[in-house]
């Protein structure tokens, strides 16, 4: 910000202080943090999304010159037509895009690594009961290359899918997506290797089920390399995603692979992927790709995810703390990581391996949820969340659903960042110094637009049963005359218009948070 700091007045004491400054910890928010699974852009809400993603297991399988798919045990081991029906290559992806760029959103495709996909769409249940050579007659072998011309009209008569070919095709498909930053399609190597021997045992050769066919450091670096390899000799700059982990287990040991020898996974694959672009001459993995589906329990053990409703003050509670367990270290979550382990720290801890092992690489959360989004207290972990994703600097994330339809106050979290006026009202591009006096009960973040001082977008959240009243003070070259407030409260999970503050003190004032509660604070000249 150009021009000097103006130093704030000091407000009457509240109960929580906020203190913003515009001169410290100033650094861009990726946009493609607000990003959800399989976005619905025609939906009601959540409004003006930047990211969608076609993810999950049933995209481990997808054949993408038939459209045939296999969830694993998802779904009883079957090949289906459920991505779609359609015959036409690429039909389960294509609309998806198409409809995420009309939107100015991004896309995350999955690209299969595994191996084999889908042969059919004949249903029926386990593919097992075709014999024992299933693998042969209901999969085709999934390659990285295909060695010869890329068709727009595959083959589907050989045995073989190429995965550059499934590359070029999206490529061809949209050809404006390598040059838009903002409508661009991102590609995943996969989905959960970690747990491919109990989702997908029969892709691991396993008739039986008996998931015994685990995954290897080793295996999933030569994959790894020669996938995301395949990708980039198509489209040179793609950015490309890995390994897609399930959870802490799955970074730790790639959940007890047989090669793991006390060694930890992300390290292990951020050291091999720098090796493998070295010898490469490029780099091949971009951006770090993990999940996190909160393991924070009440003091009965409950996870916080088993509830959506709300139904449960003990499960709330836990949920209101649980995304400290992104950044916090001197917060150490009720589980059974945390009593291991101590502090979570995840953002900063990986990315304090990306840059021991491999600086440069990005950091994604392609999946997450906290539970509880039927209730506010889901409400607010999603807004704490995203908050931290943009102070942290954390590149991507996209929201998974665990109710399948109702997550109503996860969706009024997104808008109070995206949407909170309802004619799409966001918060700032670039992330400001924003800090509390009671990180329990209260969380800010703080945000300005890139070129411009006129601008203050603030989220504050109050954790606790009462109103709570907060004293802010802003460090900040311009003097600010106003602050609009947007609230999303118990009382409805779409954000709503509260009113103007006017400031009578040089950028300070208080400001009457209310129970359980996100507030947006537009700040103007």
């Amino acid at each position: 910000m150009t021009g000097a700091i103006i130093t704030p007045d000091t407000p009457v004491a509240g109960a929580v202080s906020f203190t913003i400054r515009s001169d410290q910890n100033v650094a861009p928010i990726s946009r493609f943090i607000y990003g959800n699974n399989f976005h619905d852009f025609a939906a009601a809400h959540p409004k003006n999304l930047t990211l969608s993603r076609l993810g999950g297991n049933r995209w481990t399988a997808y054949n993408w010159e038939t459209n045939a798919s296999n969830a694993g045990t998802d779904w009883y081991n079957q090949n289906d037509g459920y991505l779609s029906n359609s015959n036409t290559p690429g039909a389960a992806v294509t609309p998806s895009i198409t409809t995420a760029h009309a939107n100015n959103a991004a896309m995350l495709i999955t690209v299969p690594i595994a191996g084999y996909v889908a042969a059919d769409k004949s249903g029926g249940g386990d593919v097992n009961q075709s014999g024992s050579n299933y693998l042969a007659t209901r999969f085709k072998q999934s390659l990285p290359k295909k060695g010869s011309a890329l068709s727009l009209t595959p083959s589907t008569t050989d045995a073989y899918v190429y995965q550059d070919e499934f590359v070029n095709f999206i490529d061809k498909s949209f050809p404006g997506a390598r040059s838009d930053a903002t409508r661009t399609i991102f590609y995943s190597l996969d989905n959960e290797p970690d747990l491919w021997a109990s989702t997908h045992p029969r892709i691991r050769g396993d008739a039986s089920g008996s998931a015994g066919n685990k995954a290897t450091y080793a295996e999933m670096v030569q994959r790894s390399s020669l996938y995301a390899d395949a990708i980039k000799s198509v489209v040179p700059q793609a950015i490309v995603f890995g390994p897609v982990n399930y959870g802490w287990q799955g970074m730790v040991t790639l959940q007890d692979a047989p090669d793991a020898a006390g060694r930890d996974f992300i390290t292990y694959y951020l050291q091999q992927m720098s090796a493998a672009h070295t010898s490469a001459g490029k780099r091949l993995l971009d951006v770090l790709d993990v999940h996190w589906y909160s393991e924070a329990t009440n003091a009965a053990g409950t996870r916080i995810t088993n509830d959506a409703t709300g139904s449960d003050a003990s499960l709330n509670a836990a949920r209101m703390q649980a995304p400290r367990s992104l950044w916090d270290a001197g917060y150490t979550e009720q589980s059974w990581i945390g009593q291991w382990n101590g502090a979570i720290r995840l953002i900063p801890r990986l990315r304090e391996k990306i840059a021991a092992s491999y600086p440069g690489t990005r950091l994604s959360i392609s999946e997450y949820n906290h539970g509880g989004s039927q209730h506010i207290s889901g409400g607010i972990a999603q807004a704490d969340t995203l908050g931290i994703f943009g102070r942290e600097g954390v590149f991507a994330a996209s929201f998974w659903s665990l109710t399948g339809s109702n997550d109503s106050f996860a969706w009024g979290a997104f808008e109070m960042f995206r949407n909170y006026d309802g004619v799409n009202g966001s918060f700032g591009d670039t992330s400001i110094a924003a800090s509390t006096t009671n990180v329990a009960d209260s969380s800010v973040y703080a945000s300005v637009d890139a070129g411009s001082a006129d601008r203050m977008v603030l989220v504050v959240i109050n954790k606790t049963a009462s109103s709570q009243t907060a004293a802010l003070r802003i460090w900040h070259t311009r003097r600010f005359a106003r602050a609009k407030v947007f609230q999303l409260t118990a009382a409805s999970s779409v954000p709503q218009a509260a009113g103007t503050i006017t400031l009578t003190q040089i950028n300070a004032f208080q400001y009457a948070m209310p129970a359980y509660s996100v507030s947006t604070l537009v700040l103007e000249p």
